[in-house]
């Protein structure tokens, strides 16, 4: 009897309704021609201006996300304690909202709200082909159902000084950030104490 317990408890902990596996991507350059945007802040309501947003800033982080999807709830605290070690050091991350009503994104952040700014692209999950978000997988090579989370970094100083698209190609990363990879990346963007070529030789 105690066998037969253990063995229901081991196949309900493998089932995929109740388990959620990694996704997790590497860091790539893509051309993605990444376009300015300007959202509702999930905070405030107030519209958000990327460029605005990204000024003063040596390197910016956005990332795309469904408060619903398993994957993006293991990036999620990734994402945020990437955001406090650096942040004080011209590091931002922006998130944006997905396939959800920002009522849902709310209570997915709680009472003391997000750590870095959110916006919100799309409320329903019958927007996603609608969405940019969408249009940028497509372009980069991601083949997941929702891809939540989607990640993309954003040189503010290398951006175009007008027009729609800020950028061609940009680092992407087309699912869960791998944490060491990602720390020693933004900290060569930085000016952190990693360089760029030892960087750029892992990657």
């Amino acid at each position: 009897m105690k066998k037969l317990l253990i063995l229901s408890i081991l196949a309900l902990a493998a089932s995929p309704a109740l388990a959620q596996n990694h996704e997790y991507a590497p860091l790539a350059e893509r051309t993605v021609n990444y376009k300015n945007w300007t959202l509702p802040n999930l905070t405030t309501d107030q519209p958000e201006d990327l460029r605005k947003l990204m000024a003063g800033k040596k390197l910016v982080m956005i990332v795309y996300f469904a408060p619903w999807c398993g994957n993006w709830k293991y990036e999620a605290p990734i994402a945020a304690k990437l955001y406090e070690k650096y942040k004080s050091q011209g590091f931002q991350v922006i998130g944006v909202s997905e396939y959800a009503s920002r009522d849902d994104v709310r209570k997915y952040f709680g009472a003391d709200g997000p750590p870095y700014p959110v916006v919100t692209e799309s409320e329903s999950r019958e927007d996603k082909q609608k969405t940019a978000h969408y249009e940028y997988r497509q372009l980069t090579g991601d083949k997941r159902n929702w891809g939540s989370p989607w990640n993309i970094f954003l040189e503010p100083d290398k951006i175009n000084a007008s027009g729609d698209v800020l950028v061609e190609k940009a680092w992407v990363v087309n699912g869960e950030l791998i944490e060491d990879e990602v720390d020693k990346f933004i900290a060569s963007k930085i000016g952190a104490g990693a360089t760029s070529a030892a960087v750029n030789g892992a990657l």
